[in-house]
């Protein structure tokens, strides 16, 4: 299932495009893509920026788990689930993840799934930069 998968965890600026023309295909009539964007409010406090560190061995590792596991659950063709690590600022892209389906509602729905599953299992960590400090948001995936 490799081929149909494209994974990536880089500090270089993610791009939409690369992920889309990596899922496109003529079979396939739909395509879904869930982008991430930093912004610049949480909880009612002004966010500065955002720093994403990973165990990079082993979210690759879960990130294919999943991109595998909607491949095989949802009637898809292909997927991209790229991630962002390092520092990031307000408008920038942390994630995208692109699907490609004969039909639309498959795309959408393992769309939902690999973005709500990496949220869940993937060891990447946020912290939110703030003017008056920094927070952790999640200790642990």
């Amino acid at each position: 299932m490799i081929e149909n998968t494209s994974i990536l965890i880089t500090s270089q600026k993610l791009n939409l495009q690369d992920c889309y023309d990596f899922v496109q295909d003529a079979s396939c009539g739909g395509i879904a893509q869930f982008v991430g964007t930093v912004r610049n409010k949480t909880q009612d406090k002004s966010v500065i920026l955002l720093d994403f560190s990973t165990y990079k061995p082993m979210a690759i590792k879960e990130m294919q788990k999943i991109a595998n596991k909607a491949l095989a659950d949802f009637d898809i063709l292909k997927i991209a689930i790229h991630h962002a690590e390092g520092e990031l600022k307000i408008g920038d892209i942390p994630v995208i993840i692109s699907v490609s389906s004969p039909h639309r509602k498959a795309a959408f729905e393992a769309c939902q799934f690999a973005i709500d599953t990496l949220k869940e299992t993937v060891p990447i960590w946020k912290k939110e930069h703030f003017e008056d400090g920094e927070v952790w948001v999640n200790t642990h995936p």
